[in-house]
């Protein structure tokens, strides 16, 4: 595991849970704890100055989330790369949104809009600094601000579990080429439809986008199945 994560710890043992499970969260999402690594609870309390209590909770979160497989009497890993579990969030998460968008293009008003342009104008500079662990987070942000506007917590659950599962081929995926670019120009398609009400026009360019996002996906279980073929063959 990595070094100390120390902070002034919050009283509640909800925050602390919080905390730690956003953060493992995001540490899987960006590979920084591969597919595979198994997770030492002790160590992980250590790191973050906590009891075991909020780190199992944590844990327990993510598990529900497909990103950790917990084994009895053998411990908890992180979750390996499942290319059905992709697949199948990426079906799940374009019906969603793409019908989301529709209904938001339909009532969308000016602080929507200007939340999702200081959005893009923060992915602008995330692409022109180069800096994809940013244009990430604000990618999830911009999805998220959309799927918030429908006031469906039951969406948003959903949403954010189908984003787990896709997040860290997602996150290999983004600097692929011109990838950061066409997703900010992607994204900026989105929120000029939802600027003109055309629920239709709106839908047509989240669907775009999330096609863009899987066919990048697809190239990368590609890409990892050729990989491994290749090192089967190399140990025969």
């Amino acid at each position: 595991m990595a070094k100390k994560r120390k902070q002034t710890e919050p009283r509640d043992d909800k925050s602390k849970t919080e905390r730690v499970y956003r953060d493992l969260r995001r540490r899987i999402r960006e590979l920084e704890l591969p597919p595979g690594l198994q997770l030492d609870k002790n160590q992980i309390a250590d790191e973050y100055g906590v009891s075991r209590a909020p780190v199992s909770d944590a844990i327990a979160r993510l598990a529900a989330e497909g990103l950790i497989d917990i084994f009895p009497q053998s411990g908890s890993f992180v979750a390996p790369i499942r290319v059905e579990e992709l697949r199948e969030s990426l079906l799940i998460r374009t019906g969603l949104e793409v019908e989301v968008v529709r209904r938001v293009a339909a009532i969308a008003g000016e602080e929507l809009l200007a939340r999702l342009e200081e959005n893009l104008e923060a992915q602008a500079s995330a692409v022109k600094r180069n800096d994809n662990a940013r244009l990430d987070d604000l990618d999830e942000a911009f999805h998220v601000i959309i799927m918030s506007a429908v006031k469906s917590p039951a969406a948003e659950r959903l949403l954010d579990r189908t984003r787990a599962i896709l997040d860290r081929p997602r996150f290999r995926t983004l600097p692929e080429g011109d990838r950061p670019m066409d997703t900010y120009a992607e994204h900026r398609r989105i929120v000029d439809a939802i600027r003109t009400r055309d629920s239709e026009l709106a839908g047509a360019a989240m669907r775009v986008h999330l096609t863009m996002v899987a066919q990048a996906i697809e190239r990368h279980i590609a890409h990892e199945q050729a990989d491994a073929k290749a090192r089967t063959r190399k140990h025969k």
